[in-house]
């Protein structure tokens, strides 16, 4: 995967999390790093480097050039490690998940299927008053979900297909 100038917003949606590896000889280089908003990443030893723009393959490249001064034949693997996708490919889910996160879009995706990937609810979620914010021809629309009759009372017709861009919101309850 290469990404362009144009995606440099993205690029932390794009490349989540890049784990270095320098394996033989030098473990304490070993470091899982987060590429930065701004599409940079830092690791030990060298300068900010520029990840944009670049396959894994190039950037080992780059790194083990870089390297060279501190490390004796620098062997270097990027992998990227978790791909999430740019906002419009994503569906989001915040508040009252046990694990609120941004989830890639999966064709015929449900709200079933996102609840599974956030850990459900938490005991303070108020399920059936979550709502999903959708973009339909530019004009925001929000819909009402029953998440708590579709987890807890197994109502599969509550189970709403999610579209790509798709925020669901589950709010707290109240006390």
């Amino acid at each position: 995967m290469t990404v362009g100038t144009e995606h440099i917003a993205m690029l932390y949606q794009y490349w989540k999390n890049l784990e270095y590896r320098r394996a033989r000889r030098n473990p304490e280089l070993s470091v899982e790093l987060p590429v930065r908003p701004d599409g940079r990443i830092s690791l030990p030893l060298v300068e900010d480097i520029v990840a944009i723009g670049k396959t894994p393959a190039a950037l080992a490249k780059e790194i083990e050039q870089r390297l060279k001064k501190y490390v004796e034949n620098p062997s270097v693997t990027v992998m990227a490690r978790a791909f999430t996708g740019p906002f419009t490919q994503q569906v989001r889910v915040i508040g009252e998940a046990v694990l609120p996160k941004a989830l890639p879009y999966r064709a015929n995706m449900t709200v079933l299927d996102a609840m599974i990937e956030v850990g459900g609810l938490t005991k303070y979620a108020s399920g059936n008053r979550a709502t999903i914010v959708r973009m339909v021809n530019s004009s925001r629309e929000i819909y009402s979900v029953h998440l708590d009759s579709l987890i807890k009372d197994g109502k599969i017709e509550d189970n709403v297909a999610l579209l790509p861009g798709d925020i669901l919101i589950i709010p707290q309850r109240y006390f």
